[in-house]
């Protein structure tokens, strides 16, 4: 396998399909603010973030807004990469946005005090590389958090939250369409991140389940 020519699972996310998520996920900012909110109540203030896979952006914005963080975001779409910075530059934050996979990390060792993925994780073609590259990249005592779709979410529940996501008809039923479709499908069960997790550089994590979603916490010992 080819990874650094393909570091993801299924359609690319770059040109039109790019901008047609980056469109429809910023209608609905609540779960990015939730996410950076949980990353405040456990990471230092003056830590130096990296959000793998940040897309256009969002949640990257919502942590640099906090004040607190040196933000780093890395991407293997390069239109992500464009569109995070055009978000950023209108937000008036400062981001270290970056063209790069997630399995084979530009960074140098112990660049990051925390690291985390949101959404992307389940669509990485080598998860297992990208777990041991974030934990290289991480200081010694760093963290980082894994937060991605759980295999068993009820459908009920992933149809309120595309209801949630303020859509029009139409993208409210490609939406939906995706999630039972595709996502859930490449979604990893509890038991195979665990497993990935103690098979990783971490040697082991632990899991927290958020809604549909869940949490995968990494630490890397000092």
């Amino acid at each position: 396998m080819n990874t650094e020519a393909k570091g993801y699972k299924g359609l690319g996310m770059e040109g039109p399909v790019a901008t047609w998520y980056a469109r429809n996920t910023g209608r609905n900012l609540k779960r990015f603010v939730d996410v950076a909110r949980r990353v405040t109540e456990r990471v230092p203030a003056g830590s130096r973030v990296l959000e793998v896979a940040p897309g256009p952006g969002y949640l990257a914005i919502e942590l640099a807004k906090t004040g607190r963080y040196r933000v780093t975001g890395i991407d293997i779409s390069r239109t992500f990469v464009r569109i995070a910075g055009e978000n950023a530059s209108r937000a008036g934050v400062e981001i270290d946005f970056r063209h790069g996979n997630a399995s084979r990390m530009p960074f140098a060792d112990a660049s990051f005090d925390h690291v985390l993925c949101m959404a992307a994780f389940k669509n990485f073609a080598d998860p297992l590389g990208a777990l041991d590259e974030m934990q290289r990249v991480l200081a010694p005592g760093g963290t980082a958090s894994i937060h991605d779709l759980r295999k068993d979410a009820p459908l009920e529940a992933i149809d309120e939250e595309v209801r949630s996501m303020n859509l029009s008809r139409v993208s409210a039923a490609m939406t939906r369409w995706t999630f039972r479709h595709m996502l859930l499908k490449r979604a990893y069960p509890r038991e195979e991140l665990l497993d990935m997790a103690a098979r990783s550089r971490f040697g082991g994590g632990e899991l927290h389940e958020q809604g549909i979603g869940l949490e995968l916490r990494l630490a890397k010992r000092r």
